[in-house]
């Protein structure tokens, strides 16, 4: 009973990689006595309710260290002892190679499946071999009666099967696992699922059409050659659904297609991304500047330029398949786009900025919309963008771009909006200004990646015409408001400062800067006290808020930080990590580069800097060294100069005094020559000395 009991142990390999890694995790969810479909009879004889499997599998070196919860075991690049000694552990073993198929992963699957059936023998209970490989195999093949193109392929034409010529090695791996999986006696069975491209959950071939899309790169979204060819789809969940069925059910056939019911074409599929995420609109480009733009590689653009329709029976007669998308992914695009975004935790971050003039507004505004990668909307140029777009759409009527109606309906929005502006000294009815900014913040790029409102709305009013939404208008609930969540700000900060304080600001910019932000001294105080007036009115802009329940942060501006370091920091903390896009591997790879070239300019300023400093200090050495030496100089002259001085009454007693005497007494000696001259000279001297002190 053990052994009947025991969860079965799949081995997946490359459980890194996109295709392997949702295929893994939607086994793991299949629980034992979960049927299929309701009412199909239990398959599994574990206990109701534990894990129906048991998922090992192979992780790139390159992979992170953390095993996922979704796997019992993973092996980092191990050797083929390895590899095979654990491949003998398991029930069943799925090689995938439906992404790309290097000629590595090509390689180790042939190796996988010949060595299991060189050790068949030794098996304690028989095996299953699961190549989960790709309908590119497929892409050369025409239909029996050339005359019938409408004519779907299925898998009773598998020996048919013609394959790209990139795809030759797929095929005669295919070919490989249907014969050594063949025979009555083998316990080691084989099967193949020919898998369509698969998408969903965050999309991995179909990326790129994402992407730009929902960052709005482009005006319109490229698409790589006519987009005429059908594609043959499957969700990458139900490829996991086709695999659950294969080792629950053990077909007949060996050989399964894999893909939905959609016929579609690669121009549907990327105009309804298009339609769903961005501009709406499709730039048909030659096939090759997919290379160019390094939109795809050349294995993933022989993937896109595929086209075939087929029909997979087996799946659908055969098998309990509990599909996420039957219908394929443009009838399902709505989902699709929400498993995208959360998948990849692609979240608008919705923010509105309230404070009075000069308390730095804008500049935060800025500053989040850097750190986030979403939208600053300001109100002036909110409406400058709709006047320019409307001007736009009235000059394109003329070259039929534009239909009339669409025109003539731009041509008295247009005169609408001047009327109004002529009406209130430049200024326009609150009921225009809340259809511009509803349109601005229902448009895609706002919708996609969020906004920083700056100082708009000012009033309770226009924020409940701006946020209300007519459609929960049936469904609100008693006593709770109703606006519309897609639109109104999840975070509101409320800057402030002392009038002292913005009074000082506004006071110290340049005159040109002041008339420019309408900050010169009349203009200035107007708006700070239009804005304190408002501020403290019945209903304001923060209690419209605080009943939507989305309370207020307040900050209060105190120094004059051009940065606005702390206050950023404040507000990243409460909004959390930025849910958008990063830099792509070549803008990355572009902002390494100027990082790098700008510690190399500091480096090399620093260098400058210190030599500089260096010289500097070293030349004022030496003058003050030459300042010394000048100094000593002119002290030891002074100082031979007092001497000179001091020393001449001293010259003049001994010349007057001692040198006569001294002159004699030398004189005499050298005449009388004396044994003892110095006695001599001794003796004259004190004798002289003494006549000399005798009184005349």
């Amino acid at each position: 009973m053990g052994d009947k009991t025991r969860p079965k142990r799949i081995f997946i390999n490359d459980v890194d990689r996109y295709s392997s890694e949702h295929i893994a995790k939607f086994l793991a969810t299949c629980a034992a006595g979960e049927s299929s479909e309701e009412g199909e009879e239990q398959t599994l004889a574990s206990p109701e309710g534990e894990p129906a499997f048991q998922i090992v599998g192979t992780v790139s070196a390159s992979s992170r260290g953390d095993k996922d919860s979704f796997l019992l075991e993973q092996y980092t690049s191990p050797t083929q002892a390895e590899l095979l000694e654990r491949l003998l552990e398991c029930d069943v073993i799925v090689y995938n190679i439906s992404e790309s198929g290097s000629q590595q992963q090509l390689e180790e699957a042939t190796w996988a499946i010949t060595a299991l059936h060189a050790e068949m023998e030794n098996f304690k209970s028989r095996k299953m071999f699961i190549l989960v490989s790709t309908v590119m195999t497929w892409a050369r093949t025409k239909p029996q009666n050339l005359d019938t193109m409408d004519i779907l392929l299925t898998e009773e034409e598998f020996r048919r099967r013609r394959p790209h010529p990139n795809f030759k090695k797929h095929n005669n791996l295919e070919k490989l696992v249907l014969k050594l999986g063949r025979g009555k006696g083998s316990r080691l069975s084989g099967y193949v699922v020919a898998s369509g491209l698969q998408y969903g959950k965050g999309e991995n071939l179909f990326h790129y059409f994402f992407k730009v899309s929902w960052l709005m790169q482009f005006p319109k979204v490229p698409i790589f050659g006519e987009g005429t060819n059908y594609i043959p789809m499957i969700h990458v969940y139900d490829l996991g659904g086709v695999l659950q069925n294969v080792i629950e059910l053990k077909p007949k056939a060996k050989y399964i297609l894999a893909v939905d019911d959609s016929k579609n074409t690669l121009e549907d599929i990327v105009q309804m991304i298009s339609d769903s995420l961005g501009p709406g609109k499709l730039n048909k480009v030659p096939a090759q500047e997919a290379i160019t733009m390094k939109a795809f590689k050349p294995e993933e653009l022989d993937n896109l330029s595929i086209n075939l329709r087929l029909d997979a029976f087996i799946i659908k007669d055969s098998f309990s398949l509990r599909w996420m998308s039957i219908a394929g992914m443009v009838e399902n695009m709505e989902s699709i786009v929400e498993e995208y975004r959360d998948t990849r935790q692609l979240f608008p971050f919705r923010i509105c900025l309230v404070g009075p003039p000069a308390v730095g507004k804008s500049t935060v505004a800025e500053k989040l919309c850097s750190h986030y990668q979403i939208h600053h909307i300001r109100i002036k140029e909110v409406i400058e963008e709709k006047i320019t777009q409307l001007k736009e759409m009235m000059d394109e009527a003329e070259s039929d771009y534009v239909s009339e109606e669409v025109a003539a309906a731009a041509k008295k929005q247009l005169e609408d909006l001047n009327k109004s502006m002529e009406m209130n000294a430049g200024r326009l009815d609150d009921d225009l200004l809340v259809d511009i900014m509803q349109e601005k913040l229902n448009s895609k790029p706002c919708m996609n990646q969020g906004f920083v409102l700056d100082g708009f709305p000012k009033t309770y009013e226009q924020a409940k015409l701006i946020f209300y939404d007519e459609d929960t208008e049936s469904q609100k609930v008693m006593f709770k408001p109703v606006y519309n969540q897609k639109i109104t700000p999840e975070h509101v900060f409320a800057l402030d400062a002392t009038d002292e304080f913005l009074t000082k600001r506004a006071q110290g910019l340049p005159q040109s800067v002041a008339e420019k932000m309408r900050y010169t001294q009349e203009e200035f105080i107007a708006r700070l006290t239009r804005y304190r007036q408002l501020s403290t009115a019945e209903e304001t802009l923060l209690d419209y808020f605080d009943e939507l329940e989305i309370h207020p942060e307040h900050i209060e501006v105190t120094t004059g930080d051009a940065e606005y370091t702390d206050i950023i920091k404040k507000i990243t903390e409460i909004v959390g990590t930025p849910k958008n896009y990063g830099l792509s591997p070549e803008e990355q790879e572009e902002e390494d580069r100027k990082k790098e070239d700008e510690r190399k300019q500091r480096l090399a300023a620093e260098a400058a800097e210190k030599k500089q400093r260096n010289e500097t200090a070293l030349a004022e050495m030496v003058s003050q060294y030459e300042e010394w030496q000048k100094n000593l100089s002119e002290l030891q002259r002074q100082e031979y100069e007092l001497l000179e001085a001091r020393s001449l009454p001293l010259r003049n007693y001994l010349m007057k005094y001692v040198m006569p005497s001294l002159t004699e007494a030398l004189l005499d000696c050298s005449k009388i020559k004396p044994e003892d001259p110095v006695d001599f000279l001794a003796e004259h001297l004190l004798r002289n000395n003494q006549q000399g002190e005798q009184p005349q």
